[in-house]
Order: C-alpha cells, then structure tokens, then sequence
C-alpha cells in the first residue's frame, strides 16, 4: 500500500503538515494554529474557502495529523454524484435492488469507517440529497438501497465549501440544520491575497516539487518574475499559482522561469474604490458574485471557450463548472 505523505507517527505528523502547507504569514500561520487545534477532535467539521484556497489539503492534514490517521480518508465530489444514485453511492446497494445492481457493492460511508469522509463542494448538494445526508449525520445509521435493516459506521465527517452556507440559508438553497450538524468545528481558509507574503515561497516550493518530477537543470525564478508574482493578487489563489508555475516551469527556456509578457497587468492594492455602505452579509455577497464572474470569464477565455477543459483548469467537476456558468449567464460566446 503506497504511503500517503502527511501519513505517519504522531511525533512526526505536524512536522510533515508544515512541510505540506506552505507558508509563513500571520494570518497562515494562526490558520495553521486552528487547524491543529480541530485535527485533536473527531467532531464534524466545515472547511469554508475560495475555489483554489486549498480545501482539501487542509482536510487532508486534519486527518492525518489527528487520531484517525491510521484509518481510509474518502474524499467525495458533491457536485460529482448523480441526483438518482446518491443514495447507493454514499450508502451502498444490495444486490438486484434496481435492474442494474447485479452483485452488492459497498458505499462510500462504509468505505470510511474507522476514517474520515470528506465532502467536498458540499454546497452543490440537491435538496433530496441534504435530507438523505442529514439524516446519516444524525446517528451515522444509514440503510444500503435494497435491505430493510440499518447499518452503523463509524466516521468522521469533514465538509467544504466556496460558498458561503449563511447566505444560502437565506436563498433557501441549504438546509440550516444540516449546516448545524456540519458546522461544530469551523475553519475558514483565507484566500492568497491576505498573504502575499506567501506568495514566493509557494512558488518556491512548487518549483522544487517540479524539479523532482521533471529532473534536469536546477530552475530557480526569475527576480523581475519574483515581484510580478507578489503583485498579482491571485484570483484562483493556491491552485491558480501552482498551474502557473508548472506551465511556466515547462514553457520558460533556460535556468530562470519568467512571466509572460502578454498576461495582464497584476492588479494594485493601493486605492480601494469607495462603495455604497451596505450590511455586511450582502456586501460579501456581492464580492464573492463579482470575483466568481470575473474568474469564470477568465478560464473560459483562456481555455477559448471549452468547458471541460475550463472546468479542469479550474479543479472543479464539469457539472459543478457548468452550474456556475449558467449562474452567471456565461456561454462559449462570453469568452471571446
């Protein structure tokens, strides 16, 4: 069995999580503080953060810095599960419970007995599925499609999200008691313009990983290339800076990786424009709707339009892109 790399003794656990996430800023750092903090527990857990913050490596290190670390870390895609089959994929079928359930076959909550289930994009979640979820977190009873007795496991469940649940909450859109029963422990990840200072040995440390894959020269980036990135206030955040590094890794000739010229130019910090003076619910809504639909135009036009390929520069589930998009009213057109 391969070893996962923030697997091991508990001596060594923190050590290897630092190593995995990277940073030296305050704001990383009282993050980092937290998220020890809740790796000590089994209860559930949100993990609130921008499309691209990290979500996953953070649950990740939860799991194998806590007590469970010796148990499965099942990772599921929300967004991913098809409406008619979300019950027997989180809670397995018997056999010949539906024409096509040709031999019994276990769900992912069974898959992560004596672990951690990770829900990821929680939020995508269809009003069906949060009653069928809700009720397992209850008592983690649960029934595989086709039997007519309960089962018990034994999990811990990690949940995130890039949408903020109070707000909707408030559109209807997601059960408030299900984000009580999610919601015990709380860690919010902040996006990767509250720490700038971060930036470089991010890059840094993506660029050694490269290196070990790829081998050859020793890359190092270029001082010129080193400020743009402190400037650039990088919308897609973590994962949007490591996809930079990696294609300018390949792309750039030499030992120094560059910058392209023909991007953008990295938007300032310094002027804040003046806005109306609105609650403070709404003005986040507000921003988190105009940072969406600026980032959207942005992958689509620089995928020319394709949505699959948008969607995977993204990280994110096809359909879940797809959801996004038609939010926004963005088509193929819209990235011309």
């Amino acid at each position: 069995m391969t070893r996962h790399p923030l697997q091991g003794d508990a001596s060594a656990v923190w050590a290897q999580v630092a190593a995995h996430i990277v940073g030296c800023s305050e704001v990383h750092c009282a993050m980092l503080a937290q998220l020890c903090c809740i790796a000590a527990s089994e209860a559930p857990t949100l993990i609130e953060g921008e499309t691209g913050s990290g979500k996953e490596v953070a649950a990740r290190a939860i799991h194998y810095g806590g007590p469970r670390r010796a148990g499965p870390f099942v990772p599921v895609n929300c967004g991913a599960l098809p409406e008619g089959l979300i019950e027997s994929e989180l809670f397995g079928v018997e056999r010949g419970a539906f024409t096509d359930a040709r031999q019994a076959r276990r769900g992912l909550v069974a898959e992560a007995r004596g672990g951690t289930l990770f829900l990821d994009e929680v939020d995508a979640l269809s009003p069906k599925a949060q009653v069928t979820l809700l009720r397992f977190l209850q008592d983690q009873r649960y029934r595989p499609v086709g039997t007519a007795r309960d089962q018990c496991t034994d999990a811990r469940v990690i949940a995130a999200t890039n949408q903020p649940l109070d707000e909707l909450i408030v559109r209807r859109e997601f059960r408030s008691d299900l984000l009580y029963r999610l919601k015990i422990l709380h860690l919010v990840l902040p996006p990767l313009r509250e720490r700038a200072e971060d930036v470089e040995l991010l890059a840094r440390h993506f660029v050694g990983r490269l290196q070990s894959r790829y081998g050859g020269p020793e890359r190092d980036i270029h001082p010129e290339t080193l400020q743009w990135l402190r400037r650039y206030e990088w919308p897609g955040n973590v994962r949007e800076l490591e996809n930079w590094v990696h294609r300018r890794f390949l792309m750039s000739s030499g030992r120094m990786i560059t910058h392209d010229d023909r991007l953008p130019p990295p938007a300032t910090s310094g002027t804040v424009p003046a806005l109306p003076l609105v609650c403070f619910q709404r003005a986040k809504a507000e921003a988190v709707q105009r940072f969406e639909r600026d980032y959207l135009l942005r992958v689509m036009h620089e995928t020319d339009g394709n949505v699959t390929r948008a969607a995977q520069l993204a990280g994110k589930e096809r359909r879940a892109f797809g959801k996004l998009l038609k939010k926004h009213g963005i088509g193929r057109a819209s990235a011309h």
